[in-house]
């Protein structure tokens, strides 16, 4: 594989990939503040300014940091954790954006801030290129902040570099306009998991917390009490999150958070409208755990003995409601 950007596209991550359906999935290609993504996930190395927004909304990885386990390390190892975007001064350790934060990575930076001094320099994002990609990343940390507002502090401070600090290191846009001469090449791989890094690295972090943070505010399913047993949402789910299972007289509806990347193909695709997504204080137990989430009776055509899937009295079948006798 030639290295030449830091973004890198992984194939079979992408939910359209894992499970075709007739909506596709477009967040990536809509978040992109330079268009630089095409139909086909594609990337315009000549546009890619490696803003990071499309790791930020991508649910299940399909764009990635190649380097995403060198920040993780840093996270882990560093005494004080220092973040800098490019158009600040070189304070720390180098990320393209805040653009590249997606809700878990922020929940994880929170509980790090526990421990250690958390400080992220930015520029003036106003004045940035990227600024699209920044403002997506602080949406998601005020929807965290509100939701936990008890939150570690973190301190976020405009500091852009005037260009007199001295740093013998190349920072990320100097390294990746170097690799952006390529097009294409190696920008696409074939490595694929199911439970995206920033996910299994907030498991990781909150599993040695447990004790000190009982709960999180984590977004998940609901249903309602209208759910009629279609069947439907396990089927569409591209990650198996869902996974239902029928007795010969009831119907239960199992939900894994830890496998749901929240791309509400499920809520979208359910009749009944009983699906909802709401956040929720869950233990840490829950999230990496299997959840009954609905359980309801099946119901049978009252002619003819076979299975419905609506709430409507009586229950019939197709066959038995338009029959003539």
């Amino acid at each position: 594989m030639i290295y030449n950007c830091q973004v890198v596209y992984h194939y079979d991550n992408c939910l359209d990939t894992k499970k075709a359906y007739v909506n596709l999935c477009r967040l990536c290609i809509d978040a992109c503040p330079q268009q630089a993504i095409s139909l086909y996930r594609e990337l315009d190395t000549k546009r890619c300014t490696e803003c990071g927004v499309c790791m930020a909304v991508c649910p299940s990885d399909g764009f990635v940091y190649r380097t995403v386990d060198e920040l993780y390390e840093y996270i882990r190892r560093s005494e004080k954790i220092v973040l800098n975007c490019p158009q600040a001064i070189p304070a720390g350790y180098e990320i393209s954006c805040l653009g590249i934060i997606d809700r878990d990575l922020w929940m994880t930076l929170m509980l790090y801030a526990r421990e250690k001094e958390l400080t992220i320099y930015t520029g003036v994002c106003a004045d940035c290129p990227d600024k699209k990609a920044c403002e997506m990343s602080v949406q998601i940390f005020k929807e965290v902040h509100d939701a936990w507002k008890e939150h570690p502090p973190i301190k976020i401070k405009v500091a852009a570099d005037d260009g007199n600090c001295e740093n013998e290191t190349k920072g990320w846009r100097d390294v990746g306009r170097e690799r952006l001469e390529g097009i294409l090449q190696g920008n696409t791989s074939g490595e694929s998991y199911l439970i995206p890094k920033t996910r299994q690295f907030l498991m990781e972090t909150w599993n040695s917390q447990q004790s000190e943070i009982p709960k999180l505010p984590i977004p998940v399913l609901h249903v309602k009490d209208n759910c009629t047993n279609c069947g439907d949402c396990p089927e569409i789910c591209p990650q198996g999150a869902l996974t239902k299972k029928d007795t010969k007289e009831q119907f239960s509806l199992i939900y894994e958070p830890s496998k749901c990347v929240r791309c509400q193909r499920c809520i979208s695709i359910c009749r009944s409208r009983a699906l909802t997504m709401e956040c929720k204080s869950l233990s840490y137990r829950l999230l990496a755990g299997k959840v009954l989430l609905h359980q309801g009776k099946r119901r049978f055509c009252s002619h003819c003995g076979k299975e419905v899937f609506d709430n409507l009295e009586p229950p019939l079948c197709m066959d038995c409601v338009t029959s003539d006798k």
